[in-house]
């Protein structure tokens, strides 16, 4: 895994620190302890699926869709770090 440059420079962790470790877990199946590392994992790769999928077919409210999708990811993500900083 590679080492996070913003832990190791300013002691705290970023706001990606997990991502990668997180989709370690899921390719061996531990889809619990994956949400748990990094819980903004799912709505990502819904994100990145629908964006995949939109590429190819033109699909209804996409817009909508995306903004929303990403609105979420984002929430996860700062309440995430926020919780981390917290601990």
């Amino acid at each position: 895994m590679l080492p996070c440059l913003n832990k190791k420079l300013f002691g705290f962790e970023c706001l990606g620190c997990g991502i990668q470790r997180s989709v370690a877990l899921i390719f061996q199946g531990e889809f619990m302890a994956a949400f748990k590392m990094y819980p903004a994992i799912y709505p990502l790769i819904v994100l990145f699926c629908f964006l995949l999928v939109d590429n190819f077919f033109k699909i209804k409210f996409s817009n909508k869709i995306i903004i929303s999708l990403v609105t979420i990811s984002l929430l996860m993500i700062f309440s995430n770090f926020i919780f981390k900083l917290l601990n």
